[in-house]
Formats: structure tokens, C-alpha cells, sequence
């Protein structure tokens, strides 16, 4: 069996704007579903906290950041899209390695 890596993520968002909400919404159900207890979300609101997006270069929002594992990805946007977020951050990639490694032991 794989270990599973521990992601870190960091959702940058503007208050409680409809695109924030729709970012929080849709990636907590991505999480939840693909990512159950091998992740840590914190959630940044840069209206409250200017200086952390300042310092991790943040020019938009919603912003996704996966931190950990390297190496560091981000997307701008609300979201919505399911398989491009996977992707963008290189988690589908992962998850599809897991699952060919996986067949190829019970092959074997």
C-alpha cells in the first residue's frame, strides 16, 4: 500500500464575495471526497489580512495555493471546474500514478 502524502493548501479570498463562497464550496467538496483527511486548508481573507497575500505574491482572488508537496501551484478563479483544479495542482496526476501503480501489483 502507497502512503498517502498530506497536502497543504491556502484559499485566498476577499471577504464573502459570490466567487469566494463558490471557491470555499466547491474545493471543501473536492477535499472531502478526493482528499479525505490527508490535507490541511487555511483559508486567508486578504481584506483582513493584506500582508500574508502581499508576502505569498497573491494578485487575484479567489486564489488556490497547494503548498506542500512541492512543488508550489496556484489557481485564480472560483473553481468550478473539478478536473482542472485536480490537474492545476497536480493532484489528479498524483491520484492517477497511485492507481496504475495499484494495478500493476494486483497484476503481478
Amino acid at each position: 500500500m502507497i502512503a498517502r502524502k498530506t497536502y497543504i493548501l491556502k484559499l485566498y479570498v476577499a471577504g464573502n464575495t459570490p466567487n469566494s463562497m463558490r471557491a470555499l464550496n466547491t474545493l471543501n467538496e473536492i477535499l472531502e471526497k478526493e482528499f479525505k483527511g490527508v490535507y490541511a486548508l487555511k483559508v486567508i481573507d486578504v481584506l483582513k489580512n493584506p500582508q500574508l497575500a502581499e508576502e505569498d505574491k497573491i494578485l487575484a482572488t479567489p486564489t488556490l495555493a497547494k503548498i506542500l508537496p512541492p512543488p508550489v501551484r496556484k489557481i485564480i478563479g472560483d473553481l468550478s471546474d473539478r478536473e482542472k483544479v485536480l490537474i492545476g495542482l497536480d493532484l489528479l496526476f498524483d491520484e492517477l500514478n497511485e492507481s496504475e501503480v495499484n494495478f500493476k501489483k494486483e497484476k503481478n
